[in-house]
């Protein structure tokens, strides 16, 4: 869903430059650009069907367990690029994190904050790995800023890279704005399952004791699963990306993933906010460790969180107030010789 979300900012882009994006995805990810853009043209891509174990731990072995049904579905990705450059008459191509989507007929750009991959023991073949697939395309674009500060780190930087590689800064389809706070606590759930509901279950349990109103966005598409709560409680299955903006920006502090797209949101709006990194997903758990060493935000793990971990918010400075300034000169790879 991050890799849908921080797509959002480019399309709006796309639309401002007087291109005609067509959305290509699957799963909940197309869902919400559907319901972003429902004007757009869309298809659907196969999904890799990568799933997510109950101990995090083990979510490496589950992975590699994935791979076969990841090169199948890229695969597939490939032939139906290739159809549709003919069908749509296609002038280009942006793949978030999308390993098949590219072609050689036309320009064929990657996004991706994960130069380097994150994952334990084997952090050198898995960053290999993908820097071969980066290879393929003619340019990537990586959300964070090339200098410092930056909120990717190793992720997102690389000593002597092979291929030509564009910063795009902080990419976030927020805004900050001068608002009346509504809510003591903002809960951002996200991420795939089961994690998200196991957390959920947590904070639902742990959040018994907050003084305060907190307004709870459980992160699903479906209008049909309900969960009750406390009378403090406000909870909201999904939020549209206008509301959601302002649900954040009419908060005091944010509980939330360390997902990339999430940081960036979040600094975008300046908040101050108490990460729980997905267990078992190094990449959160790196980007929660910087940002605490930064002193910008604190972390806690799924499993030890308690509502008194808020408490530790006090001791760090937040997420200052940064800009979404997306350079449209991007697109000039796209404009037909």
């Amino acid at each position: 869903m991050g890799h849908a979300t921080r797509c959002i900012p480019i399309i709006n882009s796309l639309l401002k430059a007087g291109f005609q994006p067509i959305l290509a995805s699957d799963g909940d990810a197309l869902l919400l650009l559907q319901k972003e853009f429902p004007l757009l043209k869309n298809y659907t891509l196969p999904s890799y069907h990568i799933k997510y174990p109950k101990k995090g731990k083990i979510l490496k072995f589950k992975l590699f367990l994935s791979v076969p049904s990841i090169i199948s579905a890229v695969k597939k990705e490939r032939k139906i690029i290739a159809e549709l450059i003919e069908d749509e008459n296609l002038s280009g191509i942006i793949s978030d994190n999308r390993f098949g989507v590219f072609n050689k007929k036309v320009p064929s750009v990657y996004i991706t904050h994960q130069l380097n991959v994150l994952s334990g023991k084997t952090t050198s073949l898995t960053s290999k790995i993908h820097q071969k697939i980066i290879e393929q395309f003619d340019e990537c674009w990586v959300p964070d800023v090339e200098t410092e500060p930056n909120f990717s780190g190793m992720l997102g930087h690389l000593n002597k890279p092979k291929y030509a590689l564009k910063y795009l800064g902080i990419l976030s389809r927020f805004k900050k704005q001068k608002t009346t706070i509504k809510y003591d606590l903002l809960v951002l759930l996200s991420g795939p399952e089961p994690q998200r509901t196991l957390l959920e279950n947590k904070f639902l349990i742990e959040l018994e004791g907050f003084n305060g109103q907190i307004l709870f966005v459980r992160g699903i598409l479906s209008n049909k699963t309900k969960i009750s709560a406390s009378t403090n409680f406000k909870i909201i299955n999904f939020l549209a990306s206008t509301e959601l903006e302002n649900a954040i920006n009419q908060s005091e502090i944010v509980l939330a993933r360390s997902g990339y797209s999430t940081i960036m949101d979040l600094a975008v709006l300046g908040k101050k906010v108490l990460f729980i990194p997905t267990p078992g997903q190094f990449e959160q758990e790196y980007l929660a460790e910087i940002l605490d060493e930064k002193l910008i935000a604190p972390f806690s793990t799924q499993q030890n969180f308690k509502v008194e971990d808020l408490n530790i918010l006090t001791n760090f400075s937040g997420f200052k107030v940064y800009k979404t300034d997306f350079n449209l000169e991007l697109f000039s790879i796209f404009e037909r010789k």
